[in-house]
Parts: C-alpha cells; structure tokens; sequence
C-alpha cells in the first residue's frame, strides 16, 4: 500500500497505543528488510552517535517505503550518508568491535566535535535568581524565555537534523531541563519584562497530561506573564496525542484553561515538509487545537534534500493557512550536529523563500526568513543590495541579546558560498554591530 492510499483511511487513527521503535527496535520491523545491507550498516554506525527514534504513526503514515532513499520525509527521519564524516564512521565501526568503552570513548569524541550546545545555550543564556542558576531555564530575549521540563525531553520521534541532539544522547552533563517549575516561576515574578514563555525540550507534548499541567499551572500564577508557547512536532509526528490518546480531552482542557485565564496560547509546530499535512489525523489534531483556543503557528529550517525548493514551501504555506495555522519562520539549519549535510548556503536560502512567497497569496507570505538564530539574535537576510563598494548582503535584527539592535540593519560582504553568520565578514571599513571594529 503506497502512503497515497494509506491517507485515503481518513479519520482513522493509525494505531491505538503509541509505540517507539529505537535502533534496535526498529530492526525488529519489517521495515528493516526494505533497507539495502550497506544502509543498514550506516545506520548501525551513525545512530551510535546521533539520536534515532520512530514510531508507528511516522513509518505508515509519513514514509513513502516503495522509493524511501528518494523520499524527504525518510531523509528528515532516517541518517544518511554524508551526516557524519567517512572517517567517523569508520572510526565508529572500528571501536564496535573493539567493545564498549572503546565505542563510548569514540563516540563522545565525535559527538564533542559536533557542537553540541550552540549559540551560548549553556553559558550566556542562563537564567540566575538570588546568585544560584535557574535550572532549565534560558533567558536570552528580554521579553521571552524557555523552559525546558524534564519529563519532556524525549519527543515521539526524531528528526535528523535536530539541533537540540544533545538532550536525547544520554550525556546528562548536557541536558537543560527542570524537575519543577516553582524556581523558574519565582524568577518571572522577579523579572516582569518577561512576557512570553516558551515550553519546549525535547516536546513537552510527549508528557502525559498530569504532569504538563503540573509544570504549566505556575506559571498562570504570574501576573506579567501572558502569552505561553508550546513547541511541538507532535501535530505531525504523533497527532493523536491530540485526539485519541487517553488523556487528550484532558489535554484540551488544560489548554482551554490557559486560554480561559486571559492568556494567549500559542502552538508552535514544527512542519517541516507539506507531506507531514496531508494524513487526516493530523487534521482532526489541528482544527481540534484550535477548537481548544490554541493559535498553531508552523515553523522549520530550510534543509538541503528535504526541503530546499520553493515548491515544497509554498505548498506548506498553502496547506497551514488553508487548516488555520500562521507560517512563522523560515530558519536556517543551526550550527551543531550534522549542519554541514543539510546548510543550504543563505543566498540560495532566500532565493528560495522569496520565490515561494512570490507563489501564495497575502495570508501565506507571513513566514519570515531564512532566519539564522545566532549567539547575538536572531539575523534575516533580506537579500543582495548593491553598494558603492559593489555587492552586498543586507541583513537585519528581528531579535537581540541586546536589544538596541532589535531592527538594526547590517551589511556584509557578498557571498554565495556563505551559510551561516558566522561565514560571513563586514564590508571593509565597516563593523557588524554586535561586533567591535577592527581597530
């Protein structure tokens, strides 16, 4: 049965209890034979450092498996040759044989090369209250911050170019997370700028409802506090998490509790592919949201072999707005884990997002980018411009660590090779403004 007719079973859930499959246990699967012997041995190589996790709703429902190598939803879950180095690799299948503190040894190595905790997450955006650090809690924009619960870092499954890896790897001296949400409460209470929270991991929709409400319910009790994000991948991932599960008329009425107590609630879904739309589940999952009083907005990175024609992302637009959700961001793919296989260079990144605005109507054209979420802010680039000094590359702030440069434009030298801030230099005799001039 092709992924076509399987979506034609509209309104039935695709199966009746979540189940996850981990390396070993999707090569239990049927699935497993489809695979050619040497993809299988990729697989058995780069899942011993980077985070793998399936489930049944994402192999029946998302992959089409009569052509998986040439299908971008197996791409977005499965590893591919090229996301590691051929020398990792091997150097990976080397220790396997040698045994396991060899294999650990190698594979920390690798994963420390990887960048594990990009743009200060671990150093700069710590939030501090009374001289002791807030666990789980990031504080990087004036008016927002993120809350990372620790029943929530695992999610329904993963994507392949997650740039929050390092949660799922078992390396606990790189987690973020917070066992309560007493401490991080009391430090809004102490910072009342801060007006937007942003619940994510991980997903915190992989919690059961008990105990989401147990960490949402605090923060109700802020006065200053009104708007509360949930950043999910749930909708497409497992989207009966929303509507057959257990506990998911509970879920609504938590949800309809925020909305009820004068907040906005904001869904942040990460879609990433227009094919994650199209089964009814995810549907029913989406206007029952909204029926809750949830905003949706979509958001995802551009990726190479995924996602990186316009085609694909004005149909995206398309297909959210037509179900009632918001196109938000455009991002580019974050400097950590396997960046290198899926940075589409940004010129090309805004070729693509300005050509598919150029395909939908008004409503569509919301989704702001390619958006880079560097150390000092998130940076738009808003195309080439031409200069007395010849090509340029104008940018912008559209938010910053600092926040006077919140809408500061920027230019930068042409460059069609360049992918992320990082690659990219001042013209000369100019500075960036999060940067000192070259004295």
């Amino acid at each position: 049965m092709t992924i076509q007719d399987r979506n034609t079973l509209a309104g039935r859930p695709a199966v009746a209890k979540f189940r996850a499959y981990s390396p070993a246990g999707f090569r239990r699967t049927p699935y497993w034979e489809r695979l050619s012997p040497d993809y299988r041995a990729l697989f058995d190589s780069v899942t011993e450092v980077l985070p793998f996790r399936v489930n049944d709703f994402t192999l029946e429902h998302l992959i089409d498996w009569s052509a998986p190598d040439a299908d971008p939803m197996f791409r977005l879950m499965f590893p591919q040759e090229g996301m590691l180095t051929g020398a990792q690799v091997a150097a990976v299948a080397r220790a396997k044989a040698e045994g396991r503190e060899p294999l650990r040894a190698v594979v920390r190595d690798i994963r420390e090369s990887l960048n594990p905790h990009p743009a200060g997450q671990q150093t700069d955006n710590r939030a501090w209250l009374d001289g002791e650090p807030v666990d789980g809690l990031q504080h990087k924009y004036a008016e927002t911050v993120l809350f990372f619960p620790s029943a929530g870092q695992t999610c329904h499954a993963y994507c392949s170019f997650c740039f929050r890896w390092a949660q799922f790897v078992g390396e606990p001296d790189w987690k973020i997370q917070a066992r309560e949400a007493a401490q991080a409460a009391a430090y809004l209470r102490a910072h009342p700028e801060v007006t937007d929270i942003l619940i994510t991991g991980g997903d915190p929709a992989i919690m059961p409802t008990r105990v989401l409400a147990r960490y949402i319910e605090p923060f109700l009790e802020v006065e200053s506090l009104r708007t509360i994000r949930i950043g999910t991948k749930a909708l497409s991932y497992w989207p009966g998490r929303f509507t057959t599960d257990g506990d998911a008329d509970d879920l609504m009425r938590l949800f309809e509790r925020v909305v009820a107590s004068g907040r906005h609630l904001a869904v942040m879904a990460h879609l990433n592919h227009w094919r994650e739309l199209e089964p009814a589940p995810v549907q029913d999952a989406v206007a029952r949201l909204r029926a809750a009083g949830a905003v949706l907005r979509t958001q995802a990175p551009i990726l190479a072999q995924i996602n990186d024609d316009a085609g694909t992302w004005a149909r995206l637009w398309e297909r959210s707005v037509a179900l009632g959700m918001v196109p938000y961001y455009m991002f580019m793919e974050r400097d950590t884990g396997p960046a290198d296989y899926f940075r589409v260079p940004l010129l090309r990144a805004w070729e693509i997002h300005t050509d598919a605005q150029r395909r939908v109507s008004g409503l569509a054209r919301s989704a702001r980018g390619p958006v880079m979420s560097a150390h000092p802010g998130k940076v738009v680039l808003d195309g080439p411009v031409e200069t007395g000094a010849g090509k340029a590359l104008s940018l912008r702030f559209l938010q910053a660590r600092d926040a006077a440069l919140t809408g500061r434009p920027f230019l930068a030298e042409h460059d069609d090779r360049a992918g992320w801030l990082d690659d990219l230099r001042p013209l000369p005799g100019t500075a960036f403004p999060h940067q000192r001039p070259a004295e």
